[in-house]
C-alpha cells in the first residue's frame, strides 16, 4: 500500500502548493515518536497575512481533503472522507476548519461534500493529475521529499493549478 499512501500524501502537498503554501517536507516514512501512528506526513506553512479569514479556513479544508481525494482518484473508490478509518485525522481537520465557516452541521457537511466533488474534478484534470503523480513517484523513490525537491519537481508543471 505504499503507492496509495504516496498518492494520498502527494494530494495534500499538491493542493497546499497550488494554494500558495510552503511544503517543508513530505514523507511516507514518518517519525512515530511524536504522536499517533501514521503512514505519511506533510509539513505545511502558510505565509502570514496572505489570506482573509474565509480563505484561511477554506484552504485548510482543501488541503486536508487533498489526500483523501487523491487517494479516491488513484484507487477509483468513491468513498466519503468521513467514513474511512485511515482518514480520521484528515476528517478531524476538515470538520474543525469547516466549522469556522459553517456553524450548522448540515450546512458544514454540504459544504465539505461540494468541496470534495470540486476538488475531485480539479485534481482529475490531466495536467494536475500528471503533476501529482510525479510527486508521488518521487516520494515512492525517496520516501521523504524536502521543500527544495518538491519545488524543483513542481516547477516543470506550470500549467498545474487549482
Amino acid at each position: 500500500m505504499p503507492e496509495v499512501t504516496a498518492y494520498h500524501e502527494s494530494g495534500h502537498a499538491f493542493v497546499a502548493m497550488a494554494l500558495g503554501a510552503i511544503v517543508h517536507s513530505l514523507s511516507i516514512d514518518p517519525d512515530w515518536d511524536d504522536g499517533p501512528e501514521r503512514f505519511g506526513d506533510v509539513e505545511v506553512e502558510w505565509p502570514a497575512g496572505s489570506y482573509n479569514r474565509k480563505q484561511h479556513f477554506e484552504n485548510r479544508v482543501l488541503v486536508a481533503l487533498g489526500g483523501p481525494v487523491a487517494e479516491m482518484i488513484y484507487t477509483g473508490d468513491p468513498f466519503h472522507p468521513a467514513v474511512v478509518p485511515e482518514w480520521k485525522a484528515d476528517w478531524d481537520h476538515i470538520w474543525k476548519n469547516a466549522a469556522e465557516l459553517h456553524a450548522s452541521k448540515q450546512k458544514r457537511m454540504a459544504y465539505i461534500e461540494s468541496k470534495s466533488i470540486e476538488l475531485h474534478r480539479i485534481l482529475s484534470r490531466d495536467e494536475n493529475w500528471a503533476a501529482l503523480a510525479v510527486i508521488a513517484d518521487h516520494l515512492l523513490a525517496h520516501e521523504i521529499l524536502e521543500r527544495e525537491q518538491l519545488e524543483e519537481i513542481i516547477e516543470d508543471w506550470d500549467g498545474a493549478m487549482l
